[in-house]
């Protein structure tokens, strides 16, 4: 939930208890599945799913390492001070390095506030580098920087243009961090602090090769602003806007008036839908619906109280304290299900997972409507990896001496079938719809994995 202020090892046996059936040995890669289904007992059988290891890359060094999987890339990213250094490898048929650049890292002057990590997006022939917010655009091919912004930047589809934010403050509101003084601050882009909302936010389509700005829109005081598809869809405190991300046309506009007392307090896409959050003082009290298109109000709904431990339903549209927790459903506001107690909801993949709320422990994989069971999760305790609607859910477990075992939920399967295990411990793992990559003992050891 997005709320601003608008405005103003040891592992535990699980050996089947009987040997499992004679027909798994006759798998491609028998030798391994088997060992897999004994060790792994209650998971899907292999089925036509290769697994298959690439190699390594080494990993970065330095004060600062980071690390990336993205489509059949890996980046890295090192260095401390005042440089950073990337490097681009490919994965398949076998990792090799294809560029490295250097370029200047940021630097957090005595006012500013470090928020947000590293991060490398491709976007067209272009990877967006993030170092916090601020963000390098350098050449797919060659890795030759192109531009650099102080503010992150959200590429659109399509890889031509991209949107920048920025909060023009009144002079003289700059927050004295030395001071202490209490009271609410209001953050730029580039992490300042001020004691007063900024007098407007520019919303901005650039270039994403050249910088080059494309369109502005301006808006009075604090802003959301989401991306649908190639819509541009800003949540000011009087307004809803659609725009136009090619061209910074404003599509459609409509009004946000008070209720009562609360007023917008920020605004979020939830299964599709656009939803207002209304309060003061940045507390949600109750939700407004809009359609996305015609930003036609939809419905509304108030929240209960909820004094202590809130559940968390990330990208869920929820109700209700975790003891009857309800979920909405985002088009009309009917409760869908409830979720069983002490459980926390976010969305994976094309379901809802649920995870302990004490533990943090996932449990099962749930169906959006309905909530019922669709693929239980138990022993899968660490990374758990969905890249969105329609791709594969990647899982991974312990074994004995840190090795991992793998299993994948495909889009059009409610089961676990079994991928394959690393060959010596691993740790810091993530996957994609066809590589899993993880920290090893040769560096970051990536495999290929297909259903």
């Amino acid at each position: 939930m997005a709320l601003i202020e608008l405005d103003l090892t040891t592992r535990p046996d699980l050996t089947p208890t009987a040997p499992p059936p004679a027909y798994r040995y006759r798998l491609p890669g028998l030798v391994l599945a088997a060992v897999l289904v004994v060790v792994l007992g209650g998971a899907a059988p292999a089925g036509s799913t290769l697994w298959r290891y690439l190699g390594a890359v080494p990993p970065p060094g330095g004060a600062e390492t980071q690390s990336w999987l993205v489509g059949d890339r890996i980046y890295t990213v090192s260095g401390s001070g005042g440089e950073r250094v990337t490097t681009a490898f490919a994965v398949d048929p076998k990792p090799h390095q294809l560029w490295t650049v250097h370029y200047p890292g940021r630097v957090i002057g005595p006012d500013d506030i470090g928020f947000g990590g590293g991060q490398a997006r491709q976007s067209g022939d272009n990877v967006l580098l993030s170092d916090g917010p601020a963000t390098t655009v350098v050449d797919a091919a060659t890795g030759r920087v192109r531009w650099q912004s102080e503010v992150n930047i959200t590429p659109l589809p399509g890889g031509r243009i991209g949107v920048v934010q920025n909060q023009v403050f009144r002079d003289g509101t700059l927050y004295d961090q030395d001071s202490g003084d209490p009271g609410l601050l209001y953050f730029s882009s580039t992490g300042q602090p001020h004691v007063e909302p900024p007098v407007r936010t520019e919303v901005r389509g650039v270039d994403l090769a050249t910088g080059e700005q494309r369109w502005t829109v301006a808006l009075p005081g604090s802003v959301n602003v989401l991306f649908r598809d190639s819509d541009v869809i800003v949540v000011a405190s009087d307004r809803l806007e659609r725009i136009d991300g090619g061209t910074g046309v404003v599509q459609r506009k409509v009004g946000l008036a008070r209720i009562g007392a609360d007023r917008p307090v920020g605004g979020d896409l939830i299964g599709g839908m656009v939803v207002i959050y209304y309060g003061q003082s940045g507390s949600a009290d109750q939700d407004v619906v809009y359609a996305p298109d015609t930003l036609t109000r939809l419905w509304l709904h108030k929240n209960p109280e909820v004094l202590l431990d809130p559940p968390s339903c990330g990208g869920v549209l929820c109700s209700g304290p975790r003891a009857a927790l309800d979920v909405l459903d985002p088009a009309t506001g009917r409760v869908r299900w409830r979720a069983p107690a002490a459980v926390d909801l976010g969305v994976l993949g094309d379901y809802v997972i649920e995870t302990g709320a004490s533990a943090g422990n996932p449990l099962r994989l749930a169906d959006p409507a309905t909530g019922a069971a669709r693929v239980d999760l138990t022993g899968w305790n660490d990374e758990i990896t969905g890249n969105g609607a329609g791709m594969p859910v990647v899982l991974r477990k312990a074994l004995s001496a840190g090795r991992s075992a793998f299993g994948v939920v495909l889009a059009d399967r409610d089961k676990v079938q079994i991928l394959g295990a690393s060959a010596g411990p691993v740790s810091e793992c993530n996957a994609n719809h066809a590589y899993v990559f993880c920290r090893g003992n040769d560096g970051l050891e990536i495999w290929a994995y297909r259903s």
